[in-house]
């Protein structure tokens, strides 16, 4: 039923590319902590780097307990799986970490992100995961589901938001700057946003 890939490639690529949305899951260390689970849309907000590295673009939000659960172990599960066409589901388990706006990659990073107006969206980090187990497995499970569109309300919200406002906005959230078990999360206040590369 389930199979363990080297790499992610040929059709196992494109069926990450071509799913509009997925799920990351990450945990403290404290065995009392809190698990954390998220959906992710937004078409375009994630690319496959190599055979072995994904990434996706980190939008404001609430809460930032993926990045804080990352700047503590590393530890990441994200899971892709069909709602439409032949059932599967893909897992990537690796170490992952957030890439924050005044890192030196990050005009490299944002390159493969073509396909989506980061301006609109509030614009926290880049998530890079190295992937240390690929899975698939069989999704007989999973209902057929339609995809309509992704809804514009994220973009409405957060298009309005400069650097300054978008930090006094995170500063407000009881878990933006600390997780919700108290670790550090997002680095505040942003640093600029990158111009673009020429």
């Amino acid at each position: 039923m389930g199979k363990t890939h080297e790499r992610i490639d040929g059709r196992l690529r494109t069926f990450i590319e071509e799913q509009p949305m997925f799920f990351t899951a990450t945990a403290p260390l404290a065995g009392d902590g809190t698990i954390n689970l998220s959906p992710k849309g937004l078409r375009g907000s994630w690319a496959v780097l190599d055979e072995r590295t994904v990434a996706y673009l980190d939008f404001a939000g609430s809460n930032a307990e993926t990045i804080a659960h990352l700047r503590e172990n590393g530890r990441i599960t994200l899971m892709w799986c069909a709602f439409q066409g032949p059932p599967n589901i893909v897992r990537v388990h690796g170490r992952g970490e957030p890439v924050f706006r005044n890192d030196p990659r990050w005009p490299e990073l944002i390159g493969h992100f073509p396909d989506i107006d980061t301006s609109q969206h509030g614009l926290r980090a880049i998530i890079m995961v190295r992937a240390e187990l690929i899975r698939d497995t069989c999704g007989y499970a999973v209902p057929f589901m339609s995809y309509d569109a992704d809804r514009d309300l994220h973009g409405k919200r957060f298009a309005r938001e400069d650097d300054e406002s978008l930090s006094a906005y995170f500063t407000k959230k009881d878990h933006v700057a600390t997780s919700i078990d108290g670790l550090p999360g997002l680095p505040l206040p942003l640093p600029p946003t990158p111009a673009p590369a020429p």
